[in-house]
């Protein structure tokens, strides 16, 4: 994503991005963090944040910022998927599939999704079951996704890499690290019923309360 961003800065011709997985480990903040990475840079780079609920103005935003041409847009938009099939996906999906094809040269999409085809599981296999030319009705649905060049997986995370979040963390601020504070870790991820990037996050910011320790963003 960081050498997709680079060379989009530059002026090259890149590649739409869908980062697609398990929630709370760092889609979101990736971007973000390679953004302000890149901008330190070339500070004609520019990210847009465009609400999921907002996305039928994606079309007026192409108007508006493919004028700009000194300027290199990211539109980022977080947490895209769709729920079900009704007036308003077919809506969505034709303003996407249509302005994604057309995108202007400055504006780059990085799209954030927990779901790799932007939609649910059984809502794909529900159209296998129902439909009268199969193939032709699912590739349909998840031809969106297929419009993103580059995809990038967040896979659960095993507790191995979750304890190495949590000391990496205790590193940086240092915390000491020990089997206590392993214990209680994973104790916190089993309450939480999950080991994300983001459980990693809160546990430590309850060591910080617990402790009266003062952690600077």
């Amino acid at each position: 994503l960081l050498d997709n961003t680079i060379n989009f800065a530059k002026g090259n011709f890149t590649n739409n991005a869908l980062l697609w997985g398990s929630r709370g480990n760092g889609k979101s903040s990736l971007i973000k963090a390679v953004f302000f990475y890149v901008n330190k840079i070339n500070k004609n780079l520019k990210l847009v944040q465009l609400n999921k609920n907002n996305i039928f103005d994606i079309e007026y935003l192409y108007q508006i910022i493919g004028k700009l041409y000194h300027y290199r847009f990211i539109i980022f938009i977080d947490d895209l998927s769709f729920e079900k099939i009704d007036s308003d996906y077919k809506i969505i999906k034709s303003t996407l599939d249509g302005s994604i094809q057309h995108q202007p040269t400055n504006i780059l999409l990085y799209v954030s999704s927990n779901r790799r085809h932007l939609m649910p599981r059984d809502m794909i296999d529900n159209e296998r079951s129902s439909a009268i030319h199969t193939d032709e009705s699912v590739e349909e649905k998840i031809s969106l996704s297929d419009r993103f060049g580059l995809w990038i997986g967040f896979h659960k995370l095993s507790q191995e890499d979750y304890l190495k979040i949590i000391r990496a963390y205790c590193n940086y601020y240092k915390i000491n690290y020990d089997d206590k504070i392993r214990k209680k870790a994973i104790q916190w991820s089993i309450q939480r019923g999950n080991r994300t990037g983001r459980t990693a996050w809160q546990y430590i910011l309850n060591i910080a309360s617990s402790e009266n320790l003062k952690i600077k963003i």
